[in-house]
C-alpha cells in the first residue's frame, strides 16, 4: 500500500504497547505500512477518527454508538474479535439472599461498572428497565466509576462492583460472562455462594471502524493481512491471548442493539 495507514486505539493497559508492536511488524512484513496512535479516552479516538486524524479506530461499542450519533451513521464495522461476538451480562447475587427475580430487586442496590461501561453499566440497567425498574426510583445503584473514558476496558470498576456484593455493601452486581467465568473459577469470588439471577439478551463488543469514504482497495488490503493472522503461528498466538481472541472476524452491527437503546434511555450522550 501506498499511505502509511494510521490505526488509533485507547492505551487501557501497559499490554497494549506490546500488542499493537506484534501487529504493526507482521502488517509491514506483509506489505501493509501502518501505524499505530494511543489515546487516552474514547471520546478523543472517535473525534480522531472524524477529524481524518488517523484511519481506522479500535473501537469499544459505546465508541462505534458515538461515532454513528456524532457522523450521522457514515462509519462502518470492518473487523472483530471471535470473542466480540454474542456476549452477555450476568446480574449476580448472593445465593442465600433470597433474591429470586428482578423485581425482588426493588428498594435494594445494584453495584455497576464505571457510567461508561457497557457491559458493566449500561446494558444491564437497561435489563432492569425492560424489567420496569427504574434506577434512582425502585433501585439504587452504587457505581465505580474507574477510569472513566476507557469504557470498562480495564474491568476494575466491574471487579470493584463484584467486591462490593462480596462485603455485603449492596444486593446484586453486574460482570460480563467473560469474566464471571474467569473469577468464579479462579478463586476470586466462591461460586457455590453466589447465582445468576439474570441474564441480558447477547451484545457485541469492540470493532475495527471505518468512516464510509476510507479507500475501498486499502481496506481489503488491510483485512486480508488482519485475517491472515493465526492462533497457530507463535508470535499470533501471543498478541491474540493478551488481546483475548483466536480469530479476527468480518465486522457486523447487528449486536448493538442493546446499547443503543440504553443509551436512548438513560440519557448517556445528553
Amino acid at each position: 500500500m501506498a499511505k502509511t495507514v494510521l490505526v488509533g486505539a485507547v492505551a487501557y493497559d501497559p499490554k497494549v504497547v506490546s500488542i499493537w508492536e506484534i501487529i504493526k511488524k507482521y502488517f509491514v512484513e506483509n506489505g501493509c505500512d501502518i501505524d499505530y496512535v494511543f489515546y487516552s479516552n474514547y471520546e478523543q479516538l472517535v473525534t480522531a477518527l472524524l477529524n481524518d486524524q488517523i484511519d481506522i479506530a479500535w473501537n469499544s461499542p459505546l465508541a462505534w454508538v458515538d461515532a454513528q450519533h456524532r457522523s450521522g451513521s457514515q462509519c462502518r464495522a470492518i473487523a472483530m474479535r471471535d470473542t466480540d461476538r454474542d456476549r452477555v451480562t450476568h446480574i449476580v447475587v448472593k445465593a442465600d439472599s433470597g433474591i429470586n427475580a428482578l423485581q425482588d430487586l426493588r428498594g435494594k442496590t445494584l453495584a455497576t461498572g464505571a457510567k461508561d461501561s457497557p457491559q458493566a453499566t449500561l446494558i444491564p440497567i437497561r435489563l432492569m428497565q425492560d424489567a420496569g425498574l427504574e434506577p434512582g426510583r425502585d433501585f439504587f445503584v452504587k457505581r465505580f466509576d474507574v477510569l472513566v473514558g476507557k469504557h470498562g476496558d480495564h474491568v476494575g470498576g466491574e471487579r470493584d462492583a463484584l467486591q462490593c456484593l462480596m462485603d455485603g455493601n449492596a444486593d446484586a452486581t453486574c460482570v460480563l460472562d467473560l469474566n464471571w467465568g474467569l473469577w468464579s473459577s479462579d478463586g476470586t469470588a466462591d461460586p457455590a455462594k453466589y447465582k445468576i439471577l439474570a441474564t441480558t439478551p447477547p451484545f457485541d463488543h469492540c470493532v475495527f471502524t471505518v468512516r464510509d469514504g476510507f479507500d475501498s482497495s486499502t481496506e481489503s488490503d488491510w483485512l486480508k493481512v488482519l485475517h491472515s493472522m493465526s492462533y497457530d503461528n507463535p508470535e499470533h498466538k501471543e498478541m491474540m491471548d493478551m488481546e483475548g481472541l483466536k480469530e479476527w472476524q468480518e465486522g457486523r452491527t447487528t449486536g448493538f442493539w442493546q446499547l443503543e437503546d440504553a443509551v436512548t434511555r438513560q440519557g448517556f450522550f445528553k
